[in-house]
């Protein structure tokens, strides 16, 4: 029911969704008269009598909206009847109610939004926090780290994927305290066989594919994001505009289209929706609010493959084999005052 476009996008890309995925089955959560439309025998309504606005406080969502679309199919996860929750409803809301109703796992002290930004060597770099958290300590960043292993293990099949910290330059003497600090306990977790940790990373690396994942805290990671964003829809808009310019300049438009279009194809963030939030007793997955029912539908295949390739249990046994140097991050931020991008 969320998002800014609700079942018009995303009952299609459920229809989609179930064509191509002859084993699963959805549980669509809201009002059923909005969801009625999709008649098929592998797809469920439960109603929901709310909804939680994009623009609701997470108080609200946490407390008064009892009956809500996103806490009752994060309710279905909790109880054992999801593998996992797909919403591209308000943010924050979901991160608190996903927090509240599963709790973290032990050893993680907060949840962290994980996902792929487009690279040069045309696959994705797997980048967190990506905007749950805006101050992080060392250790949180560590966790981020060892969660984001097992995400990408999981979901690539390779156990040992490296990991960036991301940083104003590569030398180990640059960057904050915080940072340096994260450093030294990655190198650490590197020379325990915790982790494959690369070293410092800078932003252009991201997209250069340098590792398979980069760490960071949420405020920089969502940045980022925004700007992979930013940068498909002005290659969108680049070729809008120049083919509406004179017959010269739509010749030699014609003459670079093709290279263009696979550039924009390449980053188009259409194709790596579907954020995970890595951390908690359950498989939660963020789409993007404006997403349309393609990029909805990549939201679908993250939660699809995460599940089927045991995203929890590969999250667990790394946490397990890291203990010793997670440690506690002293985490005693209440719920209403996480920080959250939509």
């Amino acid at each position: 029911m969320g998002g800014d476009h609700g079942p018009a996008v995303t009952v299609p890309a459920c229809r989609q969704f179930l064509e191509r995925h002859p084993d699963a089955h959805l549980l669509l959560v809201g009002a059923p008269d909005s969801l009625s439309s999709l008649r098929h025998p592998r797809a469920t309504v439960l109603p929901a009598s709310e909804v939680v606005a994009m623009d609701d406080p997470v108080e609200v969502a946490l407390r008064r909206k009892k009956d809500s679309s996103m806490r009752v199919a994060i309710q279905q996860v909790k109880a054992g009847a999801a593998e996992a929750a797909v919403s591209a409803g308000n943010t924050g809301a979901l991160m608190a109610l996903a927090r509240y109703l599963l709790k973290t796992e032990d050893g993680i002290d907060r949840p962290a939004i994980a996902s792929h930004l487009p690279n040069a060597k045309g696959h994705a770099t797997t980048v967190l926090d990506l905007g749950a958290n805006v101050d992080c300590t060392e250790q949180h960043l560590l966790q981020f780290a060892v969660m984001g292993s097992a995400l990408v293990s999981a979901l690539t099949e390779d156990e040992s994927p490296s990991v960036g910290l991301l940083n104003i330059g590569e030398e180990v003497i640059k960057g904050g305290e915080v940072i340096k600090r994260a450093g030294e306990l990655l190198r650490a977790a590197a020379a325990s066989g915790d982790l494959n940790f690369h070293g410092n990373v800078e932003g252009n690396d991201i997209f250069k594919g340098t590792t398979d994942i980069v760490v960071c805290d949420g405020f920089v990671g969502n940045v980022a994001l925004k700007a992979s964003e930013g940068l498909a829809a002005m290659v969108g808009g680049f070729l809008r505009e120049e083919f509406s310019r004179n017959p010269l300049t739509r010749l030699a438009a014609l003459a670079v289209y093709p290279v263009l279009a696979a550039f924009k194809k390449r980053v188009d963030y259409r194709r790596y929706n579907g954020a995970a939030l890595l951390g908690l007793r359950g498989l939660v997955f963020k789409s993007h609010g404006s997403a349309d029912a393609f990029a909805f539908e990549q939201a679908l295949n993250r939660a699809y493959d995460a599940a089927r390739h045991r995203l929890l249990d590969r999250v667990r046994a790394r946490i397990a084999h890291a203990q010793p140097l997670l440690g506690a991050g002293g985490d005693a931020q209440p719920l209403e005052r996480m920080a959250t991008s939509s």
